[in-house]
């Protein structure tokens, strides 16, 4: 049974460090919550450690940068662990080969440049499909656009046998009132049109060890039992939290706000038909981080 709690301090002192989703929990793609970013700061002013998990399909330094724009404070958090920096080391690892079709938009041209942690980076070409090896996908062309728009170019990649690596899991987000299509969902249709696709953000374990990575460079030696979870998404952050076996705080405000019939807090009985149908039971779940 998930427990419905009214803040982060309510069970706070159960926990040493949080991995913290982003968009929904602190921000909604253009500000930042207030509420949650206090709350995240009580947790650090009681010596807890802050990692900010994302599934953004950026390095972690882009991630800081746009932070800063959207009215998040550096005090509220520690280091920040992304899904896209998971994915670059493994395309410049080779698992995709040297000439990468890019999907994406051009503030994500970043992801080309290789990490420091690889000593020995494959040296990666962007290339037209025609010519690639596989492909980089950060998200669509068009955020608003069905997915299904890009089923001619996948189906030739399928036949050439291309590896899709996805930088980003997420299906959905919500920028402000308006929601728009993420790689995920890319990933998901070229999947079930039988092509390969390799995922390296959350609910997948790269990530996790990523942030542990993030979490020990702090210099602090936090076993799972004291590190609690936290995000709105119910496949990815909820079931990356379950199968890394730590504790999760589903903020049910977000992507799943109608579905639990969340105003200040999610309706009980909807959240429990929410969390059954999904297979999925969060520890605790609260309306809005605060």
């Amino acid at each position: 049974m998930t427990e419905i709690i009214e803040s982060l301090a309510d069970v706070s002192d159960r926990y040493d460090a949080v991995f913290c989703d982003l968009w929904g929990c602190l921000h909604d793609g253009i500000r930042a919550f207030p509420e949650a970013v206090e709350a995240l700061r009580r947790f650090k002013s009681k010596g807890g450690r802050v990692v900010l998990l994302t599934n953004a399909p950026r390095p972690r330094a882009d991630v800081a940068r746009q932070l800063d724009r959207f009215g998040v404070p550096t005090d509220c958090w520690d280091t920040i662990a992304t899904s896209g920096d998971s994915a670059r080391v493994a395309m410049f690892d080779g698992v995709i080969g040297d000439k990468v079709w890019f999907m994406g938009q051009d503030y994500d041209l970043t992801f080309f440049e290789p990490p420091k942690i690889v000593s020995n980076p494959t040296p990666v070409t962007r290339v037209p499909l025609d010519q690639a090896t596989g492909i980089a996908c950060l998200g669509p062309f068009e955020p608003h656009a069905e997915p299904s728009v890009n089923r001619p170019e996948f189906l030739y990649a399928k036949q050439k046998g291309l590896k899709l690596l996805c930088a980003n899991p997420d299906i959905v987000v919500d920028r402000g009132e308006s929601r728009e299509w993420c790689a995920g969902a890319l990933a998901a249709l070229y999947t079930e049109m039988g092509g390969e696709s390799l995922y390296f953000g959350k609910p997948h374990p790269p990530v996790y060890t990523l942030a542990r990575q993030r979490l020990s460079e702090l210099g602090a030696d936090i076993p799972d039992s004291r590190i609690l979870c936290i995000g709105d998404g119910i496949n990815t952050d909820i079931q990356g939290a379950l199968g890394e076996d730590l504790d999760s705080l589903f903020i049910t405000g977000g992507l799943a706000k109608e579905e639990t019939r969340t105003d200040r807090q999610p309706e009980a009985a909807a959240l429990d038909s929410f969390v059954a149908q999904a297979r999925l039971t969060p520890t605790y779940a609260i309306g809005y981080l605060r």
